[in-house]
């Protein structure tokens, strides 16, 4: 039989008499009576809640009454005097860094323009307007009349900007009116509005491509592509520039490797341009679609150059090439070439524009685009669809100017990047040709330095503008770039000149380069 230990008399009575003493001490604060009915009646219904709410209590108590944390405990104690050598050896670097050659090049040779934008352009230094070759101004919507007009009234209607997000308070009904008109000229469901026209691709990319994600992406796409894949923090795998057939080695490759490693399955993205940037010449949409269905991936098409100037309707690739714009899973392009507003656009289906709502990281955390460039943007679209005839004499212009600078005489000079003339290209790059290079540099040396080639060209650009004629060398951001492009110049065809203006301005060209490349030696 088991005995039972009893407390002596006096213990039991000091523990009854300091438990009261402690039910008195809490039942004396105020509400305290509200505490013990809760944990009365939680213990009864839940004791394992009460258990856990106990447990935090007195974490936290420990937690506060824990000897602080202070980062500088662990840090290596200093002498003075190694402090003062540290001092003293300490040199501080400069708030501007040193410019190299090519930088101070370019700082110098940079043109003024004074007064605004147009296809006949005060600069200072020259007394008369130059003809302007180096704006993106392509339609000349810039001097139209009924953008102006519209601009203007939405200036005085709702101010400047609207000094917030487009997720909070920064969007209003002609934002609204804008991505329903870019979705129903590109005939896609939906299209999203960005501020900024090289974040739109740059956020548009990260949206979508997360790390272990895959993007299969063009080596010669643009300096805005670029940040958006370096940012999606993806696996990137590279394809030479415009190469379908090595496009589809890499989709084989990634194929083979996935089948082999049983690697689980993650979002794919092809990325392209549909005019590219750096080089002028158009990609395959028709093969692109081709490839991306046959291998299961999705495509990503910046349209930032094409669109509003090639095909029929200025509808960009899609349009040139006859191809159902839902094909293509995100057509992403800029506003501020072909449509003188400001921002950028993405406009796929219903799911993928309302994910970049809370996903785009520039559509989320930069105010939205000012109310009277969107009206402009909205404009630019109508006056497009009006009258599509200012395409074709776009096309026609770019023809002449191809067909000057393939005269004989400059073969030997030059190369231009699209050398079709049927092209629908607006713009095109000017290469000196390596023969011509090696064979005015002393030695014959193989490779010319790129200060040396960019000092040709810039020679060719102060000549034009001489002439009347303002162009510009192709810049780059050289120590960003992952492949960075050969030295060019970057001519942009405008109707805003006329016939007659745009054939003196092509001339100008070929005599300047014919000039300056006569008598250049290295």
């Amino acid at each position: 039989m088991e005995t039972v230990t009893e407390l002596p008399l006096d213990d039991a009575i000091f523990f009854n008499s300091t438990v009261n003493s402690v039910y008195e001490m809490i039942t004396a604060i105020p509400g305290s009576h509200l505490v013990i009915v809760y944990l009365k009646n939680a213990y009864q219904n839940d004791p394992f809640r009460i258990a856990l709410e106990l447990f935090l209590v007195f974490f936290a108590i420990k937690y506060m009454l824990a000897k602080k944390y202070k980062p500088h405990d662990n840090t290596v104690k200093l002498t003075v005097k190694e402090v003062d050598d540290l001092i003293e050896e300490w040199q501080p670097e400069t708030l501007v860094p040193t410019l190299n050659t090519l930088d101070k090049l370019n700082l110098d040779s940079t043109p003024v323009i004074l007064g605004p934008q147009s296809a006949k352009t005060r600069v200072s230094g020259h007394a008369k307007p130059l003809l302007n070759l180096a704006t993106t101004n392509y339609l000349n919507l810039a001097a139209s009349e009924q953008i102006c007009e519209s601009a203007i009234k939405t200036l005085k209607e709702y101010g400047v900007g609207s000094c917030g997000p487009p997720g909070f308070y920064g969007t209003i009904d002609v934002h609204m009116d804008l991505e329903k008109d870019i979705a129903q000229f590109l005939g896609t469901e939906e299209a999203i509005i960005y501020a900024q026209g090289f974040s739109t691709i740059s956020s548009v990319i990260p949206a979508f491509s997360k790390r272990g994600d895959l993007l299969v992406v063009d080596d010669g796409v643009s300096f805005a592509v670029q940040k958006g894949v370096q940012i999606s923090r993806s696996n990137v795998r590279y394809f030479k520039h415009n190469n379908m057939d090595d496009l589809e080695r890499v989709l084989r490759d990634v194929q083979a490797d996935q089948d082999k490693n049983n690697k689980r399955l993650t979002r794919r993205f092809i990325v392209t341009e549909g005019l590219f940037a750096n080089f002028g010449d158009i990609a395959p949409l028709k093969k692109l679609v081709e490839l991306k269905k046959k291998y299961k991936y999705r495509l990503i098409l910046d349209e930032s150059h094409s669109i509003g100037v090639v095909g029929n309707n200025g509808r960009g690739l899609t349009d040139l090439f006859s191809v159902d714009a839902t094909e293509v899973d995100m057509i992403v392009g800029s506003l501020a070439n072909a449509f003188c507003a400001s921002g950028g656009f993405c406009a796929a289906s219903t799911e993928v524009v309302d994910h970049q709502r809370l996903s785009g990281s520039a559509y989320c955390f930069s105010a939205s685009m000012p109310a009277m460039l969107a009206v402009s943007a909205s404009e630019a679209l109508k006056v497009i669809r009006q009258q599509p005839s200012i395409l074709k004499e776009l096309s026609e212009r770019a023809q002449v100017f191809r067909q000057v600078l393939s005269h004989k005489s400059l073969e030997s000079l030059i190369r231009v990047s699209d050398s079709d003339l049927q092209s629908p290209a607006p713009f095109f790059h000017i290469y000196p040709k390596n023969s011509f290079l090696r064979s005015r540099a002393f030695d014959h040396e193989i490779d010319i330095p790129r200060v040396d080639q960019e000092r040709l060209l810039q020679d060719v650009v102060d000549e034009c503008a001489v002439q009347g004629v303002l162009i510009t060398r192709a810049k780059y951001v050289h120590d960003q770039e992952k492949s960075c492009p050969r030295p060019s110049i970057k001519l942009h065809v405008t109707i805003g000149l006329t016939k007659k203006e745009n054939e003196k301005a092509a001339g100008v060209v070929k005599s300047a380069i014919t000039k300056v490349f006569g008598k250049w030696r290295k």
